[in-house]
């Protein structure tokens, strides 16, 4: 499947009438293919976004799935790919752009159009985190590891309502040794568990850190630049545990997962999601 990573936004550069210029960079995964277009202000809207699309596939077809990191970016895409027919995804997982971006953001100072303005090549504006909705409290929560090693045997053949195991974030495909413990945190719902599980589907996890403070608190990371308290606490043995979790996360380069059960009695599970900071 051809799949795009595409960011269109403002850089700090302007062209000769003053007007500031937005920049279209497209490149798939391995970076094999990549289309790049400026474009005035004045210009910058999904229309004009869809014909450069339509451009960057003249050689190679248009895509099945175009990928964006950035909201505004997405806004725009979604747009466009409703006038060519494609489908828009929002996902923090463009790798091959972000680095082409920290790329052009150090050539940019060099350029004779650079105006010299504050600018952060893959830096996003996130709000304050919220409460998780009261109605989807679990019943108790609690920090768990597996093996590596055990990790697909253990859930991927489950019949589990809402999997989530992107085939790029396995722990063989990461390079992870079986036997390293992958952290994990497991939340019973009892009743609410699906409608949590199912929640959870929506807001689209990405990864759950431990966050030391008074209290300290479980952050979940979430979409674009979502952020939920998932959990706060204030004892000194749950608090030792978080280190372990997060200790454990650096052994694992940042895998680690979420566990959504009615209870544990390791019967049935809700949701199950593989994360990575």
């Amino acid at each position: 499947m051809c799949v795009w990573q595409v960011d269109f936004y403002r850089r700090p550069l302007r062209n000769a009438a003053g007007e500031p210029l937005w920049e279209l960079l497209i490149c798939d995964a391995t970076g094999s293919f990549t289309y790049e277009v400026l474009c005035p202000q004045p210009l910058a809207d999904s229309s004009w976004l869809a014909s450069q699309l339509q451009k960057a596939a003249d050689k190679t077809g248009l895509p099945k799935v175009v990928q964006a990191f950035r909201p505004q970016s997405f806004n725009l895409l979604s747009a466009a790919g409703q006038i060519l027919g494609i489908e828009v995804e929002a996902t923090r997982r463009t790798e091959a752009l972000k680095q082409w971006l920290k790329e052009k953001a150090s050539q940019y100072p060099r350029q004779d159009n650079y105006a010299a303005e504050p600018y952060n090549a893959i830096s996003l504006e996130q709000p304050p985190p919220m409460p998780l909705p009261e109605n989807l409290w679990g019943e108790r929560w609690r920090f768990a590891a597996l093996p590596a090693g055990n990790i697909e045997e253990a859930f991927a053949q489950r019949p589990i309502p809402i999997l989530q195991m992107p085939e790029f974030l396995l722990p063989i495909n990461l390079s992870i040794a079986s036997t390293i413990p992958v952290p994990g945190v497991v939340i019973d719902g009892g009743r609410q568990s699906m409608l949590l599980a199912r929640w959870l589907e929506g807001v689209k996890p990405v990864a759950l850190n431990y966050i030391a403070g008074a209290p300290d608190g479980l952050i979940l990371d979430a979409g674009l630049v979502d952020r939920w308290v998932v959990a706060t606490f204030d004892d000194r043995e749950v608090a030792a545990a978080a280190l372990v979790y997060q200790q454990r996360q650096q052994l694992s380069k940042g895998l680690h997962f979420l566990l959504v059960q009615p209870d544990d009695s390791g019967m049935t599970y809700s949701g199950f999601w593989l994360l990575q900071g």
